[in-house]
């Protein structure tokens, strides 16, 4: 399984390449992979630090994909900036991350990593608190996400 990450300076720019070059480019690699889904989030606020599209200097993404119930919504994003945010940037090996919504009360929680052991600790210590803290089984209706390798070659 592949996870691909694209971050745009602004929807206009995103707009422009959708209307301008996405149908040809996705036209050259037709048949090169298969079940794609894609999901457009647009940036809510910071994990830790100011945001940058940079991944030199993480060797792991751990992404969240959350379904949030409708009347949670409010709630959940207060627990991400007032109980998970806190705890992530305090832990050593949290470099930035970033929370994101899309339609239909998804949000995506991205955060970067210095290595596998780093997010290991982290979450081993803290997340079983942090959850029943937040309460978070109350708020999300369906969870998805992964630990992703980075693979230098790909990232542009």
């Amino acid at each position: 399984m592949v996870h691909v990450f694209a971050f745009w300076e602004s929807r206009a720019f995103y707009d422009s390449f959708m209307a301008r070059s996405h149908d040809r480019l996705a036209a050259a690699q037709s048949g090169t992979f298969r079940d794609t889904q894609v999901k457009l989030f647009d940036y809510r606020f910071d994990v830790k630090t100011g945001f940058e599209p940079r991944f030199t200097d993480a060797d792991v993404v751990r992404f969240a994909h959350c379904k949030v119930h409708e009347d949670r919504v409010e709630h959940f994003a207060l627990m991400q900036e007032k109980v998970w945010n806190p705890a992530m940037a305090g832990s050593p090996g949290m470099v930035r991350g970033l929370f994101g919504e899309a339609p239909g009360h998804e949000f995506i929680v991205l955060s970067m990593w210095q290595s596998a052991a780093e997010h290991g600790k982290y979450r081993i210590e803290r997340v079983e608190r942090l959850t029943l803290r937040a309460q978070t089984a109350a708020d999300v209706a369906a969870l998805a996400g992964d630990v992703v390798d980075l693979e230098t070659s790909w990232t542009v």
